[in-house]
């Protein structure tokens, strides 16, 4: 696994840690970092995140944010 995909794997779990403890509560933000989560286990660990991987991990921390 490379540095880039670490330190997304680090940024999903922060997400991951946040909906656990703030429950269903935000659905929206709940199905994006789902879509995030699809993502990352359809893409390749020995190269860099692609776009798509990128964007959609942005939009789920931007829910996240909206919703602390």
């Amino acid at each position: 696994m490379n540095d880039m995909y670490r330190e997304l794997k680090a940024r999903l779990r922060r997400l991951d840690e946040l909906l656990a403890t703030q429950g269903l509560t935000d659905l929206e933000f709940a199905q994006a970092l789902s879509r995030v989560h699809r993502a990352e286990r359809r893409g390749d660990r020995s190269r860099e995140p692609s776009d798509e991987l990128r964007v959609l991990l942005e939009r789920a921390e931007a829910l996240a944010r909206g919703s602390a």
